[in-house]
Formats: C-alpha cells, structure tokens, sequence
C-alpha cells in the first residue's frame, strides 16, 4: 500500500507561503511513510517515482530529514533508510515502559556494575532505546537506537517467547538465521527448542550468540495492548559464568517491580 499522494492534503484557502510550508511537511511525511513500508532501503530515484515527484525535490527532502538523523542517506551499498531518531518519538507515543522502567535499569546497574539496556520488539528486530552504563572497566555497550536480530540475542529470544503462536508463525517467516557467531544459533528447531526454555524460567540467554567474548541475558516487559520490550544485560564473558546466576534473580525481581508498577 503506497502513502497518500502528498498534495492531497493541501488546502486553496491558505497563504502561498503557508501552503507551501504544509506540502513539504507532507511530502517529508510521505517519503518516510514510504520508507517504513521498504525497510531496506530505497535509492532517490525509486522514491521520487513511487511518489511521483522531482528527484531534486525529494533529494532536497531526505538531505534536511538525514541532518535530523530522520532518515540515514543511501550508499551505494545500501538505499535510504528510516533513522535512528525516529526511535524515541515512537516510544513515547506509544510505549510507556521505558520511563517505568528506567530506575529499575539503574538500580540493577548499581547492583551488579554491568551495562543494562532497554529494547523494543518492532517487526523483525529488536531496537535499543536505552541504556545504564555499568560501573567495571571492561564494558559490553551497544549504541542507543541501533538494532539485533531475534535469533542471535538475549532480548530477541526473550520477546519471541512472548509471542502467541499466530504472531511467531508469522515471524518465523522473516527470521533469516544469518550466523554472527560460531555459537548462533541457524534452524528455527534448535531456536524453538531454546524458546521454550525461556518460557519455563523466563529468562533469555545469549552464550557469545551476537557477539566473541560478550553474553547477556534478558527478561521480556509487555504491557495489556501487547507491546514488547526487553531488559538485557550484557556482560563480557570472562564475568558472566561467575555472575550468571546474580544476574538471573536480579532480573527476574526487576521484572515483577516493573509489572507491579505497570500495573498500579
């Protein structure tokens, strides 16, 4: 389904100048509505075509929203894509865990000195939006706003434990079992095998799955409308065997204080 034209929202009652303001916000709209339908990316070209617009105007555009980091410009390799800042103006239009949660993520930081990060489940992925940086010397830190696939991490398998049947044949589909690791996993079996583990102790653990000589594990959030998120920590592989199981009952209790309060 292709976003509405972006002239038809203009009115012929308003000043030339006003008018002109509204269409390029509505084509700004337009070209990132488009974009979410084409998460992988589409060259200029493809976009000015599929809008019916002037390369030039829809250069003009994606330049002023990529200063924004609305959208990331193409590359050769790859198209324009939908940016990182987008992230947080989602999350707060639709996703309130992030605040309940956040003091929660500092005191586990506090407790265990490790790097605790917040992720929202959005289509195949999961997204971090943010994060506690730990105290130790040696860290294990993602950048807010990049995102991990669902096979090859703690958050991801926490939240696809979560999903009803109907929703994980779905994303099943999806799921491309691309191998980051020696140790991640590659067939939908052996993941389902591991879901169901999640489900019985709920907790989620990703063994160097992601990322050589980094472990995590994450416990899901999910509010009564059925958004999904993921509190993780990751840890370098030289603590995580001796914390591990710290690690584990300090999620899980942070898990129950976060629900309590949602629930509140």
């Amino acid at each position: 389904m292709k976003p509405n034209p972006p002239d038809q929202v203009l009115r012929g009652d308003e000043p030339a100048n006003e008018r002109s303001g509204i269409q390029v916000i509505a084509r700004a709209a337009a070209i990132m509505q488009l974009l979410a339908q084409n998460s992988g990316g589409m060259s200029l070209g493809q976009i000015a075509k599929s809008l019916a617009l002037p390369r030039s105007t829809v250069q003009r555009i994606v330049d002023a929203l990529n200063q924004e980091n609305l959208v990331i410009a193409g590359s050769s390799a790859r198209g324009v894509r939908l940016g990182p800042a987008l992230i947080p103006l989602a999350t707060a239009a639709r996703f309130d865990i992030a605040e309940v949660a956040r003091k929660y993520m500092q005191e586990l930081a506090s407790s265990l000195g490790e790097t605790v990060d917040l992720t929202i489940f959005e289509q195949d992925k999961v997204v971090f939006i943010d994060q506690i940086t730990g105290s130790h010397r040696l860290q294990a830190v993602s950048s807010v706003g990049i995102s991990f696939p669902l096979h090859a991490s703690a958050p991801g398998k926490a939240v696809l434990a979560c999903l009803p049947a109907a929703a994980l044949q779905k994303i099943k589909k999806k799921i491309r079992f691309e191998p980051h690791t020696a140790r991640t996993i590659t067939s939908w079996e052996a993941l389902e095998k591991e879901l169901e583990e999640v489900r019985r102790t709920g907790i989620a653990v990703d063994y160097e799955e992601h990322d050589e000589g980094i472990c995590a594990a994450a416990i899901a959030l999910q509010r009564a409308g059925g958004d999904l998120a993921s509190i993780s920590i990751p840890v370098p592989t030289l603590r995580f065997k001796e914390a591990e199981r710290d690690i584990v009952n300090q999620l899980l209790a942070c898990k129950e204080k976060i629900e309590r309060d949602l629930l509140s």
